[in-house]
């Protein structure tokens, strides 16, 4: 048998493994573990409205430290951990080989993929560190490592642009987001021929509220890059924790942020209806 055959078969038993059943079973699995993420931070976020301040980040690390004081947080941390891997290794499938649908193999498509395996894997790490007892590797405060990174930025050369254009990256991302959510362009991934009429009804409430909401908190945290960059004080750049916190200055005061929260939950509940019906 020669090299290319050799290479050949090689590829196809590496795509038979990126189609398999552990690896959709990975992706749902991971589903769970983002909605679960999203609905904590829901709750956290809900709590600072109303109670005026928390001593909890609303943030994925506000959300493991939640799920760690619970009973058998551990064993719950180890399970999200692990199922945010099967998360990352279906996004890596993706990257190597394309997504379904007609379309799945455009370069640009498995851009993005590369790119969400890259995010899955740092919080399927962050995840695992905390359950093992390492509570330093990603999953403190979003605004401590914000803050941080932007001030070693500033101090680049040409760091104002460097930062600007990252937060006007994420401002793009934010939106992006939020239009795909309103525009409902999710169906297209998910098997709707499968859901009755008010499950169709149902996604699509959480879909298009929940990534709206998504969408929005990416781009005003992006905005608050922008001004960090602008204004040269890293301090105006937020994480997630001091973005959710911002909405309760605003003239409607803590509603907005309640506002947020729900839809923080609601997106949580959509990651697990993509769980259910996802195309994988």
């Amino acid at each position: 048998m020669n090299m290319n055959a050799l290479s050949a078969n090689g590829q196809a038993q590496a795509r038979r493994a990126a189609n398999s059943k552990a690896v959709d079973m990975g992706a749902r699995a991971g589903f769970v573990a983002r909605g679960v993420i999203y609905l904590l931070v829901g709750v956290l976020a809900a709590r600072i409205a109303f109670a005026g301040g928390s001593g909890k980040q609303a943030d994925r690390g506000g959300a493991i430290a939640e799920i760690a004081e619970q009973p058998f947080g551990k064993v719950l941390l180890w399970a999200l951990g692990i199922a945010l891997v099967g998360m990352a290794l279906w996004r890596l499938s993706e990257a190597l080989f394309g997504q379904a649908g007609p379309d799945g193999r455009d370069a640009s498509k498995r851009a993005v993929a590369a790119g969400r395996f890259v995010f899955y894997g740092f919080v399927a790490y962050s995840v695992l560190s905390y359950a093992v007892g390492v509570q330093g590797s990603g999953s403190g405060s979003s605004d401590r490592r914000t803050a941080d990174v932007t001030a070693k930025a500033l101090g680049w050369t040409g760091g104002q642009w460097i930062v600007g254009i990252a937060g006007v990256v994420v401002v793009g991302a934010g939106l992006w987001i939020a239009f795909r959510a309103i525009a409902r362009k999710y169906h297209k991934h998910l098997k709707t021929a499968e859901m009755t009429r008010r499950t169709r009804q149902a996604v699509d409430v959480v879909g298009v509220f929940g990534g709206a909401v998504r969408g929005a908190v990416f781009a005003t945290a992006g905005g608050f890059a922008v001004a960090a960059a602008v204004q040269h004080e890293p301090g105006k750049a937020k994480g997630m924790d001091d973005t959710l916190r911002s909405f309760t200055q605003t003239p409607v005061g803590p509603w907005l942020l309640v506002l947020v929260a729900v839809g923080l939950a609601a997106f949580g509940l959509f990651s697990w209806a993509n769980a259910r019906y996802r195309k994988v």
